[in-house]
């Protein structure tokens, strides 16, 4: 079975390139092309942001009240982007009455690990990367990632 035009679409944004064998939804990893790389556009960004703050199950005009603050948004933007989230695995969702109530999968934090690990895959010399990384943090960031290291053995 072949993806459909907005299936394929939606493996783009994911950075996933679809499979050459016809088993459905079958993709391979991403490349080691950064701008292959899933991103949050901006306003996607801001969406997970209120959620992340929020916490708990969030509906559409819930996020959107949390947005507005910001600037102005139309209810079905905000479906959207929410829609498109869960699409990418960022949120899970449930019914709510008419609509769905949307949360994170993965706290901010997580995602944070996440996508640092993602980035230092893209990396020839990962140690080379991990050095760059560590002299770039601040004493009080390493000072804690000493202690994590200590702990983790």
């Amino acid at each position: 079975m072949q993806l459909g035009r907005r299936a394929r679409a939606g493996t783009r944004v994911l950075g996933l390139v679809p499979s050459k064998r016809r088993s459905v939804g079958a993709v391979t990893p991403p490349s080691r092309d950064p701008s292959r790389l899933p991103r949050l556009g901006e306003l996607e960004a801001r969406v997970m942001e209120a959620v992340w703050d929020r916490g708990g199950w969030l509906t559409p005009r819930e996020v959107l009240d949390v947005l507005t603050t910001e600037r102005e948004l139309a209810y079905t933007t905000v479906m959207t982007i929410l829609v498109r989230l869960w699409r990418k695995g960022l949120l899970e969702r449930r019914k709510d009455g008419r609509a769905f109530a949307y949360h994170a999968v993965q706290s901010r934090e997580e995602w944070t690990a996440h996508r640092m690990g993602e980035l230092l895959a893209l990396s020839n010399d990962r140690a080379e990367a991990l050095s760059h990384f560590v002299e770039a943090m601040g004493q009080a960031d390493r000072v804690q990632l000493r202690r994590l290291l200590r702990i983790d053995r």
